[in-house]
């Protein structure tokens, strides 16, 4: 089967990003693929395990842990937040889930402590339409000299980490998404966006090595993992034109493809999600082909116009 039509022939959360992003198809076909996201497959299984105290459990893991990660999945499939059945998950989750005590125990979308977790916190609010100033507000007072972000900063490290950097620019790319155009924040984002492309999206500044093996495997879902692909893709969905130092990056994920045409599940963070996805580690992934399309199709459109950023989950 042709790679395309895997994909278009799949789970509507795949399916109606491969005809957006890939086919160019019609708009009004685009919107009827998605409208089926909440009521098929996995956006169907995500709604169907939410407890009715709003949370997502998982037997021995707190609950934050699947509720943040499964709702990020959720995000992942670019549900329309507007349809009824979203709506009514995401005022079950701002009714009940409450943040350990130790961290306030504030609402979901008003976030914990930690930039890490807070990034997909905003992130969330954000795309399921509760964007949360004061958790923006944070996330930017906390990012480092360097440009990024750590989980540990402020007050245990200075330097910051890739994985924690690319949580907070997803989300302050969300709530730039939800809220309109803010100069300092897209001030605040180019500047974590160049700590990455210093570092050619994988290497150390001091010494040129990759700084670990695992930026160049990819995953899905990702967790607050980093990777060189998830990384490409929020660029991508970022609406900036491809800066030249991303072309490293760009050659590991042209070498990753198969000679069939797809990509592989290389690695899979699901211990804290309430779902199983259907995807083995090793075999052909649709998530990580689809990305990586679209992906590759932004940087051969690099000479093009640009154009404003794409409305969609990063």
């Amino acid at each position: 089967m042709d790679t395309l039509d895997w994909l278009l022939e799949s789970d509507p959360a795949i399916s109606w990003q491969a005809m957006r992003d890939l086919a160019d198809a019609p708009d009004d076909a685009v919107a009827a693929e998605r409208a089926r996201v909440p009521y098929v497959g996995i956006g169907a299984e995500i709604l169907a395990s939410q407890g009715e105290d709003g949370a997502w459990h998982r037997t021995g893991a707190p609950d934050w842990l699947p509720t943040l990660f499964t709702m990020q999945l959720l995000r992942a499939t670019g549900v329309d937040c507007l349809d009824p059945a979203i709506e009514a998950a995401v005022s079950r989750l701002q009714g009940g889930f409450r943040w350990h005590a130790d961290f306030g125990a504030k609402p979901f979308f008003e976030g914990e402590v930690e930039p890490c977790i807070n990034g997909g916190a905003l992130a969330l609010s954000a795309f399921f339409g509760h964007p949360t100033r004061s958790l923006a507000q944070r996330l930017i007072s906390e990012q480092l000299e360097d440009g990024g972000w750590n989980c540990d900063a402020p007050k245990k490290s200075s330097v910051s980490s890739y994985h924690t950097t690319l949580c907070v620019l997803e989300g302050l790319l969300e709530y730039e998404r939800a809220t309109g155009p803010a100069p300092q924040i897209t001030a605040i984002r180019r500047r974590g966006e160049e700590y990455l492309l210093k570092r050619a999206l994988s290497r150390r500044l001091s010494t040129g090595e990759v700084a670990s093996p695992g930026f160049l495997k990819f995953s899905f879902p990702p967790r607050y993992e980093y990777d060189v692909l998830r990384a490409l893709d929020y660029l991508r969905a970022s609406g900036v034109r491809p800066d030249p130092r991303v072309k490293e990056a760009i050659q590991v994920v042209e070498n990753s493809r198969q000679p069939d045409g797809r990509w592989l599940l290389d690695g899979a963070h699901q211990e804290a999600v309430a779902i199983k996805l259907g995807e083995e580690i090793g075999e052909p992934s649709r998530w990580n082909t689809l990305r990586a399309l679209r992906v590759l199709r932004w940087y051969e459109q690099r000479d093009s116009e640009p154009g404003s950023a794409a409305q969609e989950p990063v």
